[in-house]
């Protein structure tokens, strides 16, 4: 089976990248990653060399160069994770969104349909997205396969977009696809505009840690490797045309996951247990923020048989051990393009 995996020099994708490379030694996996700020082929130094694995660098919202890919290698699946995602460079930069998230799929999409129209059922387009399609819920319940489509954001948007487009082309020419909607991811890897690894990187160098408003937003952790582990089952195992939610069974509050995380930290690097709490700092909240995000994965669990290895707290350790051991790599990756991002969003809040 040859697999393109869209996205894989990214931070989810790299993982879903490593997993299918070492665990499925027959299958061909094909990496196209346009390599923007997010990607980066040092999150697969280790399988580079491997048989089975090879990188392209193109741009999905490159029309020709999709078609081109798909005419040389032939694939007989897409597991489709190449996106922008993060909620504040959409509110920058809400055409970015459209044109990776939206146009970029379509694209995909159009042209597997091409290439497959002959034999669809032989084929497979699994689409990844994010919970935060279907926006914010008050103190109680949960996300479920269900839920109507409510985004915030223009991040949320673009990927609702792309949700709704991967669902008319299974309903209207019948292409073969999947898709599974996740909550916060975290773990080793993770490009460090998003929270865990921010306060991660702020914490080591004893910096100000940005904390939105009052930090009571509450989001649902998932360990990355158990949401590459999801994605395995579901291209394996989930029903064609059929939704599938990921969750890390796993709510925190903003404030409660940088106390712990400080705390973490301060046993790591032998500080004084409290020591790295004063680096906290509240900083004007995100212009929109949902107020709380908790998926269902039952669906997943009963049906799959699918479930989360660690603990919060567990993974949480793990992320920690990795980046303090990967200085090179969080060296690289925060300097440049990275400072005067920082400058922008988090200064003079």
């Amino acid at each position: 089976m040859k697999i393109l995996i869209t996205g894989g020099a990214g931070f989810i994708g790299s993982h879903v990248v490593r997993l299918f490379v070492n665990k499925y030694p027959e299958y061909q996996i094909f990496n196209l990653d346009a390599l923007t700020y997010a990607g980066n082929l040092a999150n697969l130094e280790d399988i580079e060399q491997k048989e089975n694995y090879t990188f392209l660098k193109g741009d999905i919202v490159d029309a020709a160069y999709v078609d081109d890919i798909f005419a040389k290698y032939q694939f007989d699946a897409v597991i489709h994770l190449a996106a922008e995602s993060h909620v504040d460079r959409s509110i920058v930069d809400p055409l970015a969104f459209v044109y990776t998230n939206v146009i970029g799929t379509v694209n995909l999409l159009n042209t597997a349909r091409k290439y497959w129209q002959e034999n669809l059922q032989k084929h497979l387009f699994y689409h990844v997205s994010t919970d935060e399609v279907y926006g914010t819920l008050g103190e109680d319940g949960l996300f479920t396969e269900e839920t109507a489509y409510d985004p915030r954001s223009p991040y949320s948007a673009s990927k609702a977009s792309s949700d709704h487009f991967v669902r008319a082309y299974y309903h209207t020419y019948g292409l073969p696809v999947k898709l599974s909607n996740c909550s916060n991811n975290y773990g080793p890897n993770h490009f460090p505009e998003k929270l865990i690894p921010l306060a991660i990187h702020n914490i080591k160098e004893e910096k100000p840690v940005p904390v939105y408003g009052k930090g009571e937003n509450v989001r649902d952790w998932l360990y990355v490797l158990d949401h590459a582990r999801a994605i395995d089952d579901i291209f394996h195992k989930g029903e064609v045309g059929d939704t599938y939610n990921i969750g890390g069974v796993n709510e925190w509050r903003n404030i409660d996951l940088i106390e712990l995380l400080c705390d973490t930290m301060d046993e790591k690097l032998g500080r004084p247990q409290g020591y790295s709490r004063k680096l906290i700092t509240f900083v004007k909240d995100r212009a929109g923020h949902d107020l709380r995000y908790a998926i269902d994965s039952s669906k997943l669990m009963n049906n799959l048989g699918w479930k989360p290895s660690v603990t919060f707290e567990q993974g949480l350790s793990k992320t920690v051990d990795w980046y303090l051991e990967n200085t090179e790599w969080l060296h690289n990756v925060t300097s440049g393009n990275y400072k005067a991002y920082y400058e922008q969003q988090y200064t003079d809040r």
